[in-house]
């Protein structure tokens, strides 16, 4: 069944969701496409890595001031081949030892502390998730990796949700440019469809597009489409 994106492109979500299965050229430059994303990913990361350590010092510091607790949060999030991974962020909530969110509810902004809200609004609690990347569960660029137990529930009723699980999950991607945060189940459905575009089309043209996209948001610049 074809679905039309806003920005006019069709894909069709009932074909393979894996580039380049049947044609053996798509799928030897889909092989060096991957390979090259993954030492880009790595040599990204490791470039990034002191200006990172410096970061956690001073979040660390602000932290006994302005979001009293523990530096990272890690939250068990599903990644490529369904496997589970716990993903690291800067922590910008106050800590609780229950659950108290469930896969349709809304984010729990109660909880964001006054350093969190502006973590968040810069987007640097995402930023410790380049260990992630270093440890190989996670790309610059990809599908959000969800919540275990909330991608358990979506996989139940959403139609190829699982899709997403072809490729590693990205800090950055096609649905976060696009749409931004999800907190009810019709914006999970539009994300799904365009996490879907992307892990049928990615390539290093379309990856570049959505690094641009990502620093415009963070940085508040016009919108480039």
């Amino acid at each position: 069944m074809e679905k039309k994106l806003d920005s006019g492109q069709v894909f069709d979500d009932t074909r393979e969701c894996e580039p380049g299965a049947l044609d053996p050229a798509a799928s030897a430059q889909q092989g060096l496409y991957r390979t090259t994303k993954r030492i880009f990913d790595i040599t990204f990361s490791l470039a990034m890595l002191m200006p990172l350590l410096l970061l956690c010092g001073i979040v660390f510091g602000l932290n006994m001031f302005w979001n009293p607790g523990p530096l990272f949060f890690r939250q068990l999030r599903k990644g490529k081949d369904g496997k589970g991974f716990m993903i690291i962020k800067f922590r910008s909530m106050a800590p609780t030892d229950k659950r108290t969110r469930y896969a349709d509810d809304p984010l729990e902004t109660s909880r964001v502390t006054p350093l969190g809200h502006i973590l968040r609004a810069s987007e640097m609690d995402e930023l410790p998730q380049i260990f992630n990347i270093l440890m190989g569960e996670m790309s610059l660029v990809g599908p959000r990796p969800e919540i275990f137990e909330f991608a358990e529930t979506y996989e139940s009723f959403i139609p190829n949700y699982a899709m997403r699980e072809a490729v590693r999950p990205g800090v950055t991607g096609y649905a976060q440019v696009m749409q931004g945060y999800t907190d009810t189940i019709e914006m999970v459905r539009r994300k799904t469809e365009l996490d879907l575009h992307y892990v049928r089309n990615m390539s290093w043209r379309f990856d570049l597009r959505i690094l641009i996209k990502t620093v415009a948001l963070v940085f508040h610049l016009p919108k480039i489409r």
